[in-house]
């Protein structure tokens, strides 16, 4: 299965829409949509992965070094509206705190401090 990132802005924060599978054969794509982003001075990110069915490590490391890049220059990173496979995965690596994984893409994008786990 392919991968489609699209990118929304909504006020200070890109909205990047994932749909697909995130895993070694596609990460990449999503990696340079992001350092094509961050290029741009782009660093408050929501990924919404309302549309992704599967993700695996290599598809994390992408949010990982998504996250640290943001860090280093004063933004965010959060995940929004995973679904629950993926949701799993984010809670059995431990990520799903570090990564600020939200329900809706709407909390996200406010900051909403309730999370997806709880």
């Amino acid at each position: 299965m392919s991968l489609t990132v699209h990118t929304e802005q909504r006020g200070d924060v890109i909205v990047v829409s994932v749909a697909g599978e995130l895993d070694m054969a596609t990460a990449p794509q999503l990696q340079d949509q992001i350092t094509d982003l961050l290029d741009k001075g782009r660093n408050r990110l929501v990924f919404d992965l309302a549309d992704v069915s599967f993700c695996d490590s290599t598809g994390l490391s992408v949010f990982v070094r998504a996250k640290n890049s943001c860090d280093e220059a004063g933004g965010v990173v959060r995940l929004a509206a995973p679904q629950r496979g993926v949701l799993r995965i984010l809670e059995v690596s431990g990520l799903v705190e570090v990564l600020h994984t939200y329900p809706t893409v709407d909390q996200a994008v406010a900051g909403d401090p309730t999370p997806a786990s709880s």
